[in-house]
């Protein structure tokens, strides 16, 4: 393995699956949830609070998934109820949501990747870095993620496929309308596990610049 300085954090992601990846090529990586890791390795799982793991373990690159529930644009039917009203409720969470994203994404450690879906305007997140699909990692399903980047290089296709479909309706109206989508009635935490194609991909590409610096 790297040394210590050469520590992986895989923060508010419990399903371990970059985890896993990055620990198959030798580098050691953590995941880090208030829940219980779902991946089989709870020697490699803190359950705590993302920035109090930081601290403990001062990882070389952090890895993040923030709640994206009041920020992401497929709930914008409950931040503006009726045309032209916004929730107050709902947008002071999304506040505090944006917050805890900031906070991840100018964490004190030198590489970084935060991960959400396509947020709304009113949120003002920054300008994400890029947009990557499943279909380019291997897998025959669109899921349009966002990826905010700190000194790390973009992540290259590994393997396009040419033929998908939608891994979730985009919203219960993309539902109505007879949109078809492949995982309809699974759960939250179902939805947001990271696609192996893509945790392969950040591993093999993103160890890259923590070997370099060896």
């Amino acid at each position: 393995m790297l040394g210590a300085g050469f520590r992986v954090i895989v923060g508010c992601k419990e399903s371990q699956e970059v985890t896993k990846a990055f620990r198959q090529l030798g580098i050691e990586a953590y995941s880090c949830d208030l829940q219980q890791c779902s991946g089989g390795h709870p020697e490699w799982h803190l359950q705590m609070s993302v920035f109090d793991a930081i601290e403990l373990i001062k990882p070389k690159l952090g890895i993040f998934h923030p709640p994206c529930t009041f920020m992401s644009r497929a709930g914008a039917r409950w931040m503006f109820p009726t045309a032209g009203n916004i929730c107050t409720e709902r947008l002071k969470l999304a506040m505090d949501a944006k917050q805890f994203f900031m906070n991840c994404l100018n964490a004190n450690i030198e590489f970084i990747a935060v991960e959400n879906p396509l947020p709304l305007k009113v949120v003002g997140l920054p300008k994400e870095t890029q947009v990557i699909q499943p279909y380019e990692y291997g897998h025959e399903y669109s899921k349009r993620t966002h990826l905010w980047l700190k000194n790390l290089p973009k992540l290259k296709p590994t393997d396009i496929k040419e033929n998908y479909v939608p891994y979730l309706p985009s919203n219960t109206g993309g539902a109505k309308r007879g949109q078809k989508a492949t995982y309809r009635n699974i759960t939250q935490k179902q939805s947001s596990k990271t696609f192996s194609g893509i945790a392969k991909a950040m591993a093999e590409q993103w160890s890259v610049v923590l070997t370099a610096c060896t």
